[in-house]
């Protein structure tokens, strides 16, 4: 599996061979090429005073080196945004591309007739994003501190008709 990918390239030197002529001899030089035996070559980040390991004879190392604090971080190739637009699916991106060039009722756009009557639906979609994603905002509280000031001021207008009318 390894020299799979060495197999295509041999193919294509073997092609000129297999095309000559029958009963045509073949060059001396492509009769007695010796098998090419590429070393192999490792590549290993290594990170403050580790030593780069040693290969073996048909293999180079090759030890790019990272400062200590770098070692249990993520890489700088993976440390991204991921809220780029490059990196977002195929559907988000088709869904985006289905607003483009969109006009007429309902668009919130200013071409074509009716194109206003969407932003309207826009902004009341917006409003509603935001108070479901307001954490600041707690109705029940509110309503509760509403219900008390009213309850405070009907004990006071109470207590004082009950001061006018019983002084005692």
């Amino acid at each position: 599996m390894r020299f799979a990918f060495l197999a295509l390239p041999a193919a294509f030197l073997a092609a000129p061979v297999l095309a000559q002529q029958p009963g045509v001899p073949a060059p001396e030089a492509a009769q007695a090429a010796p098998p090419v035996n590429d070393p192999r070559v490792n590549q290993l980040i290594i990170y403050g005073d580790d030593p780069c390991p040693r290969g073996a004879e048909d293999e180079i190392i090759v030890c790019a080196r990272l400062p200590e604090e770098d070692r249990y971080r993520i890489p700088p190739q993976l440390r991204n945004n991921p809220n780029d637009p490059a990196g977002q699916s195929w559907s988000n991106r088709a869904v985006e591309l289905s607003y483009v060039g969109r006009t007429g009722i309902g668009s919130c756009s200013p071409v074509g007739g009716g194109g206003t009557a969407g932003c309207f639906n826009q902004i009341v979609q917006q409003a509603r994003a935001e108070r479901r994603g307001d954490e600041s905002v707690n109705w029940n509280q509110l309503i509760e501190q509403a219900r008390d000031a009213r309850m405070r001021r009907i004990d006071q207008a109470e207590a004082e008709e009950e001061e006018q009318n019983h002084p005692n």
